[in-house]
């Protein structure tokens, strides 16, 4: 007769193990390895020669939105907004029609000043810290996630989606407008991992509740995966659903304060290698995982 399997006290390290692609290197998943971290040149990230930022296509017609995505003004999402706002000219003439086709010989100013789109395409990958803002300006002069880039590139860059205030982790930064639509864009379905630690223990009944999918104010709140960590107030998520504020208000549509969250993982990448406030470039490789994703 077989023995019963002794349950373990750490159901999110197990999960981790039985599912080692599920959620990306952690704190807490670390401590159940054995085998040192691979210190081989293939594995090692290289912050001395990092990779050459790729050219651009020839300019051809383009949509005005993908246009100053491509200048590192924005993504196409918000500058869809500053074009219906008139902040937008093409030969001095204002232009409120994101899909107005901009010619090679047109002068496409923002704000007043000449933009251009991108030369060489830059793809950053920054450990965000806390009380930094996820824009490429803030007029109250709080620090921002461009603070953490200007000694990797000059090229006018923008970050890939948001991460609040006080929201720690992964954040993307490049000035390729494709790319960043792709990636930002839920239909895409690009995942995201967060750890999130909450102000008390997450009940069963919850734990079942947000895995069956909740149902938010504004639409249905769809989870790819959910587990304990090594606390029962310490949560693992993935999803690809983007809307603002998601994981925060998952957890407090049941009554629970997130005292802290942190996105460890963002489609194959991980925090791995990257310490607190630092950025770097992407390599080849992640790269191309991240474009085959999107």
């Amino acid at each position: 007769m077989k023995k019963p399997r002794k349950k373990s006290s750490k159901p999110f390290e197990r999960f981790y193990k039985k599912q080692p692609n599920k959620f990306p290197s952690t704190k807490y998943t670390q401590q159940t390895r054995t085998k040192k971290p691979s210190t081989s040149k293939e594995d090692a990230v290289s912050f001395s020669n990092p990779p050459k930022p790729l050219p651009a296509q020839p300019l051809d017609p383009m949509r005005l939105n993908k246009y100053l995505a491509h200048s590192g003004i924005c993504s196409r999402r918000k500058a869809a907004d500053y074009i219906k706002q008139g902040e937008v000219t093409v030969n001095d003439a204002i232009v409120r029609e994101m899909g107005h086709k901009v010619q090679p010989e047109d002068v496409v100013r923002f704000r007043g000043k000449v933009i251009q789109p991108a030369r060489n395409y830059v793809y950053l990958l920054l450990n965000k810290p806390r009380n930094v803002i996820t824009t490429a300006h803030d007029d109250r002069g709080r620090r921002t996630v461009l603070d953490f880039t200007d000694h990797l590139t000059k090229e006018r860059i923008y970050p890939i989606g948001r991460l609040d205030r006080n929201t720690t982790g992964l954040l993307l930064l490049t000035n390729d407008g494709d790319f960043a639509q792709k990636l930002a864009h839920p239909k895409f379905k690009v995942k995201k991992v967060y750890k999130a630690t909450l102000d008390r223990p997450l009940a069963a009944e919850d734990f079942e509740r947000i895995k069956n999918t909740l149902q938010l104010e504004d639409g249905p709140a769809t989870v790819d995966a959910i587990a304990y960590g090594h606390r029962p107030n310490v949560i693992g998520v993935e999803l690809h659903i983007g809307r603002n504020r998601i994981v925060r208000r998952i957890f407090e549509h049941l009554n629970y304060d997130v005292v802290k969250l942190d996105r460890v993982g963002y489609g194959a990448l991980t925090k791995k290698n990257l310490p607190v406030g630092k950025c770097r470039l992407l390599t080849e490789q992640e790269r191309i995982i991240l474009q085959h994703l999107a």
